[in-house]
């Protein structure tokens, strides 16, 4: 099956290898010798195909259900038990610690189970903290139910017009969300340089320019399940392996952190006044 995406197309040769070096001549690969020994002639015959299961996509709702979970009882602790004046600390210890597993992950696509738990309990830590400190600028915690519920039915919104084929997934589409993303990034990083120089450019403040950037970013944020569901429908036709249900999760993670991170900012700052 061929993709427009290059990280499916490897991870689909990937899988490909797996799926033929599964077993050995003589049975499983990596069986001791004298294992499963065939009969004479018995070398003629195709070998039995490996136990290698491919993911599903109810394999990718449940990863993504547990790790929202996860991710959830996180930052109810972390708001919690972390005290008031540890809160920025522990906002910008997860956020760092959260970017780099992020990279990892995303760059190097490990499906290591382990690794991706690690840092839905790390963004539990930071959406915690920034729940807190949203909440406190919009002046009442009710700020952040309504954030979850916005989050949530945006990206059922998202799914439905998926679904539906009104937004498709389409190459160009794709190279055009990359970019844009990328786009985001930088400019996110830049003017968090910055802030820690002293240089306010206004993006992230309570102001008119604060709104239209939290505007944008929450829209691309929306637009991007497309990508992730896209990266799901691609991976089960290729019949990746199980384990890659926990990237496409984690990329679903990613996605629902971001979203409710800029609409809970902007909802603190419509709803809570000038700083």
């Amino acid at each position: 099956m061929k993709t427009s995406n290059p990280v499916l197309s490897r991870l689909g040769q990937a899988a490909e290898r797996e799926r033929t070096a599964g077993y050995g001549a003589y049975g499983p690969a990596g069986a001791a010798p004298g294992y499963g020994q065939p009969y004479p002639g018995a070398s003629d015959y195709p070998a039995a195909p490996p136990a290698v299961r491919p993911m599903t996509v109810d394999d990718v709702v449940v990863k993504t259900v547990t790790l929202l979970g996860i991710t959830g009882v996180s930052a109810v602790v972390a708001w919690n038990v972390i005290p008031a004046s540890s809160t920025t600390v522990a906002w910008i210890g997860a956020a760092v610690i959260g970017l780099v597993l992020g990279l990892v992950i995303s760059f190097m696509r490990i499906a290591n189970p382990a690794l991706i738990v690690a840092y839905a309990v790390v963004e539990g830590v930071f959406v915690g903290m920034a729940s807190k400190v949203f909440a406190s600028i919009a002046g009442y915690q009710g700020v952040v139910l309504q954030a979850v519920v916005a989050t949530f039915g945006v990206f059922f919104l998202t799914a439905f017009l998926y679904k539906a084929k009104v937004i498709r997934a389409t190459p160009k589409f794709q190279r055009g969300m990359i970019i844009v993303m990328g786009g985001l990034f930088a400019v996110i990083l830049i003017n968090l340089v910055l802030s820690l120089f002293g240089f306010n450019t206004g993006l992230r403040d309570n102001g008119p320019l604060g709104y239209l950037f939290s505007v944008i970013c929450i829209v691309v944020a929306a637009l991007s399940f497309i990508l992730s569901f896209n990266e799901v429908e691609e991976g089960v036709r290729m019949g990746l392996p199980q384990r890659y249900s926990w990237v496409a999760a984690f990329g679903i993670l990613v996605s629902l952190v971001w979203l409710y991170i800029e609409i809970l900012r902007l909802l603190s700052f419509l709803q809570g006044g000038d700083d």
